[in-house]
Parts: C-alpha cells; structure tokens; sequence
C-alpha cells in the first residue's frame, strides 16, 4: 500500500497537538488542503493563527481539525523523518571530497554526501546548486527560507564543472543569481585546491562573488583536506608554508577592498591558513560577526578572547584546593590551548594542567583539526600519559548530541581505558575556564569550536 501522509513520532508535552488529542503513529495527510512535500511546507502552512489539519488516525479514521493558535505558533509534533521526505545525496563526485577519502569499515552514515537545500536551511550544510530543480529555488524564494549555504568552489564555469565532476556545474551557477534577484541571504564557501583554483582562479572568483553582495554575507576559503586514503583519487597536494602566506594576501587585499566600499570584509581565510603560514590571526573585528565559524573561520580568536574575558572576570577569585586536570586536542588547535592552559596556571598556582597534542593516526597526519579525531587515537596516544583527575574533551570530537566519537568508541570506553573521568568542554572559552577550574554550568556566550 501506498504510504499516506507523514507519520508522528512524538506528541511533546503540553501542546496543542497533545490538547487536540493526536498521538504517536497518526499521520498529518495536508493542511488547509494543500498535501505536504516535506518540512517546508509544513512550517509554511502553520503560519496562519486558523489552520485545518488533516489527520489519518492509526485507526485508520479519517478527521479535519480545525486549530485556533498564535501566529506561527507550531502544532508540536515530531516526524519519523526530521525532513519530512528522504534525504537528496550528492551526485557530484568532486576531487575534493572529503567523504571519498574515508577509510572502510565504518558506519553507513558517515558515507552519506549530502546535497540537500533544506539541510543548508535547517543545519546550516553547504550545497553546491546541481541538486536543486526549478522548483527548489521557487519554495526558496517563496517561503524566504535563508541564509542558503552555496559551495562555489570556483565561478569558473568549465573549471567547476571539471572539480566537481559534473557536466551541470558551470550552469547551476546562474541559480545563485536566482537567489541574489529575490534578495535570499547566502553564504559561501570554497574550497582551495593547491594548483588548481587557487592563485589567478581565486581572484577571479572573489572578485566575480562581489556582485552578489550585500545578500551574500560571507565567503570563506578553506584549504582542502587530505586524508591518507586518497587511493585512485586526484593528484591533490598540501599547501606549503609560503603558498598559504600568498592565499591569505590575496585574501586580506580583497578585505581592504570590499571594506571600503561596502563596509564589511566580506571574505574570510580559515584559521589553518594563520596558522600554516605561521602568522598571527586577525583581531575579531576581521571577522564581521563570525558568520562562518562552522568553517573554522575565527574559532580561534572568539576562542582566545572569551577565554581572556573569563580570566579577567575570575581575577581575585582563589582556588583553594589543588587540582591537576589534562586537556587533548588535534595538533591545529594544540599551541593556542597550550598557551591558555599556561595563563591559568599562572593565575591559579594550585592548578596543574598537562597538554596534549593528538595526531589523526586514523585519517591521517595531514588532518589536524580536532573534530575528526577518533576515540582510538585518543586512547592510543594518552594511555600511560599523566591525566590528573579529569581529562577535558572539546564537544566536536564527539557526534551531535551524542558520547560517540568518529569511530563509534563511546566516552565511557575512553574512561574505562585511560582510568580517569571525562568531562567534555561544550566550545566556548567560558566553559573551557569553568572546566578547567572545576565548575559546573555553562555561559551561554556564543562558543567557537577548535
């Protein structure tokens, strides 16, 4: 039988779902009689403060409910699928693809490409244009589902088409200008490959990206990653100290250009070019708000700096009894905390911190951020090593809303390894201070995530 409708899987407490009596397994057929695709329009359609539900009841019963509510208000239900509809994998097959670079053998879901316009709303992910209909950049417009993530790469049409493998891709950029004409925010990024749309070809694509400004906000540029499992891959090499020393001059002149006419920098060198070119990170003012954090833009400096404010808000405060704590981190983000772990020891003479710096065994020695280390790797590298009475993890190791790391290995297989309780810093450098010191609670400040 066909399936009809979209099923619930949870009611939440106290909402108008619950109040109107619908429960886990009914399914919502259409609201004000227009069917639902997906999580769009199912959003779209509760705006109104009178809608009409169609419910099919697991019965099998049939009923229109008619619901007074505040505008926007939501109805409370969860869905079996987060979308509302099966999830669009990516037809691309791009020489930088950091999922082909993945070794064997682990779960399903980490294969997965993504290319989906509505993960780009809701969670933020970055699509490249080729997997979007006509339709799609309608229901954009339509419902101003924004800001929209766009992986340019390059504005090169036959260059794009050539990176990503795809005939299409020189001609899915004229749907950005689709979303520039109904003003749709975006952000975009592209992703550097050395000698191949880096030099002449990334000047061109900034310059050719300033035509969409001021609607597209920010555009980060971060260098490719390179795993040690490329076999039957493209030829792709790192960048050298000096070639990141040229990407972020080309960069920062195009930050004084576009600063001056248009008042914002526009775009933006991740963190791993400063660092690879041993230079120093801009002040936070470079940053523009740090639209781009997810891309690694700036999590050092907001780091650094909510780390400083919390000191200077702890000074006169005593820690009075001793404590010796450790903290792990991938090698990108080691000689910073190296360095905050110092100036807290120095304020608090009792507090012992040891550092470690963690190398990608498991991906490789190129990959040093610590989001893809793997539990493995942690427990492979400190077993026998001085941890004191907590080991401090920062919240990205770790899967979304999970204890699970990369490779499956759960916290509490890392604790039963390494004999010592775990306590993971939820990102901001308010809550690494609070950790380190012992406390409990968060800040709630904006937290960046190296």
């Amino acid at each position: 039988m066909e399936k009809r409708g979209h099923i619930i899987q949870k009611v939440l407490p106290d909402s108008i779902a619950e109040e109107m009596g619908l429960e886990r397994g009914d399914a919502v057929l259409a609201i004000n009689g227009q069917e639902i695709d997906d999580i769009f329009d199912y959003q779209y359609l509760l705006q109104d403060d009178y809608v009409e539900v169609a419910i099919l009841a697991k019965s099998g019963e049939e009923c229109v409910l008619e619901i007074e509510k505040e505008a926007g208000e939501d109805l409370g239900l969860e869905f079996e699928n987060g979308l509302m509809d099966e999830y669009r994998s990516c037809h691309n097959k791009c020489i930088f693809c950091f999922i082909d670079q993945m070794p064997k053998g682990m779960r399903e879901t980490l294969y997965f490409k993504d290319d989906d316009s509505r993960l780009s709303f809701l969670q933020g992910n970055y699509v490249t244009l080729t997997n979007m209909s006509d339709h799609d950049i309608d229901r954009i417009i339509r419902y101003r589902l924004e800001p929209i993530n766009i992986s340019f790469q390059t504005t090169n049409p036959a260059l794009r088409c050539m990176m990503l493998n795809n005939r299409f891709a020189g001609e899915a950029l004229k749907k950005a200008d689709r979303l520039f004409e109904a003003e749709i925010e975006m952000n975009g990024q592209i992703v550097l490959c050395r000698g191949v749309n880096d030099g002449e070809e990334l000047e061109r694509t900034i310059s050719d990206l300033t035509k969409y400004l001021p609607c597209l906000a920010s555009v980060s540029v971060v260098p490719v990653g390179l795993s040690d499992h490329r076999e039957g891959l493209y030829p792709l090499k790192p960048f050298t100290e000096a070639e990141a020393g040229a990407v972020i001059d080309c960069i920062e002149n195009w930050q004084k250009r576009i600063k001056g006419q248009y008042g914002v920098h526009f775009v933006h060198a991740s963190d791993e070019w400063y660092l690879l070119a041993g230079r120093k990170l801009p002040e936070a003012e470079r940053y523009d708000g740090y639209l781009q954090l997810e891309n690694g833009v700036g999590m050092l400096r907001l780091l650094m700096d909510e780390f400083e404010e919390a000191l200077q808000r702890k000074r006169g405060h005593v820690l009075k009894q001793r404590r010796e704590i450790s903290i792990a981190t991938g090698k990108l983000a080691y000689p910073t905390l190296k360095k905050m772990a110092a100036e807290a020891e120095a304020l608090y003479p009792n507090l012992t911190i040891h550092m470690y710096e963690v190398i990608n065994r498991f991906f490789g020695e190129k990959i040093t951020v610590s989001g893809l280390l793997t539990g493995r790797d942690i427990m492979g590298q400190l077993r026998g090593k001085e941890l004191g009475s907590r080991l401090l993890l920062p919240v990205n190791m770790l899967r979304s809303g999970t204890d699970v790391f990369l490779d499956d290995v759960t916290v509490g297989e890392v604790e039963k390894t390494l004999q010592v309780p775990v306590d993971i810093v939820k990102s901001s450098g308010y809550d690494l201070l609070s950790c380190m010191l012992g406390e409990s609670g968060t800040s709630g400040k904006p937290a960046g995530r190296e």
